[in-house]
């Protein structure tokens, strides 16, 4: 059975004052505060914005024994180029190399967008991609079902590259709840089922959605599953509108003792 890690898609957020974090925390204290709570964030700014190792460094000395999980900078995911892979790659692992150097990178989070379709191309990138990140641990996230294949799974296990399962909203083309592991990892991601806000609003406004202790027990069987086929299970909430994803963790890890 494995490991099951718990914690929330980022931390610094605005509206999780008087929420989650108190009125007078200081902003420099929110990872603190929150390492006092959960025991694994996944770091989801360096999707926006290639992190440096110099400020990698400092979140670790604030954050106790927190365990970490990077989401991939866009360049290698959302705006795939000639340099993604042979420029870009090279400068976002040497920033959170403090991170995997400590033993506190538990995995990369590389997540693709819906217009990122099963094609030659991009299972070439997806090969080629793989292969430069070894040997830091990887977990993929597909958004569009395309890429629900056998052949996909059994080329992640050769790669020993994670698959990760998500909860996301009915909708044309997305991912619909799957229970796969195809490493020594396991994976869920809960992002929600705001079906109504999904395409043309803002991040908040899409993951505006709490679970209710029904529709996440109905996870049951799959966290289950996952877990007996693993050596550690990464569950994470990007619900993260209100500090709905803490009211969420919080809830699974109940459900889950």
């Amino acid at each position: 059975m494995a490991e099951i890690l718990i914690g929330t898609s980022g931390y610094y957020y605005d509206d999780w004052k008087g929420t989650f974090y108190p009125e007078s925390l200081p902003k420099k204290e929110y990872l603190a505060f929150y390492a006092d709570n959960f025991n694994i964030i996944e770091l989801n700014f360096t999707y926006y914005k290639l992190p440096e190792a110099q400020q990698i460094s400092r979140m670790m000395e604030t954050s106790g024994n927190l365990l970490f999980i990077v989401k991939a900078y866009k360049g290698i995911t959302h705006e795939i180029t000639d340099l993604s892979i042979k420029n870009i790659l090279p400068r976002f692992l040497g920033g959170i190399s403090p991170l995997y150097e400590k033993g506190r990178l538990e995995t990369l989070l590389i997540q693709f967008p819906l217009s990122f379709h099963y094609t030659d191309k991009n299972r070439v990138y997806l090969r080629e991609l793989l292969e430069a990140i070894a040997p830091f641990p990887t977990c993929i996230e597909f958004r569009n079902k395309e890429w629900l294949k056998q052949s996909v799974y059994e080329g992640l296990k050769r790669l020993s590259a994670g698959f990760v399962c998500v909860d996301e909203p009915e909708l044309p083309g997305l991912i619909p709840p799957v229970a796969i592991a195809t490493s020594k990892a396991g994976y869920i991601r809960f992002h929600g089922r705001n079906k109504k806000n999904w395409y043309g609003t803002d991040s908040t406004s899409r993951y505006d959605y709490l679970y209710s202790e029904e529709e996440l027990n109905g996870w049951m069987p799959a966290i289950r599953n996952i877990a007996n086929e693993t050596e550690k299970l990464y569950i994470f909430f990007n619900n993260h509108a209100k500090s709905q994803a803490v009211t969420n963790a919080r809830m699974l890890i109940n459900l889950l003792k």
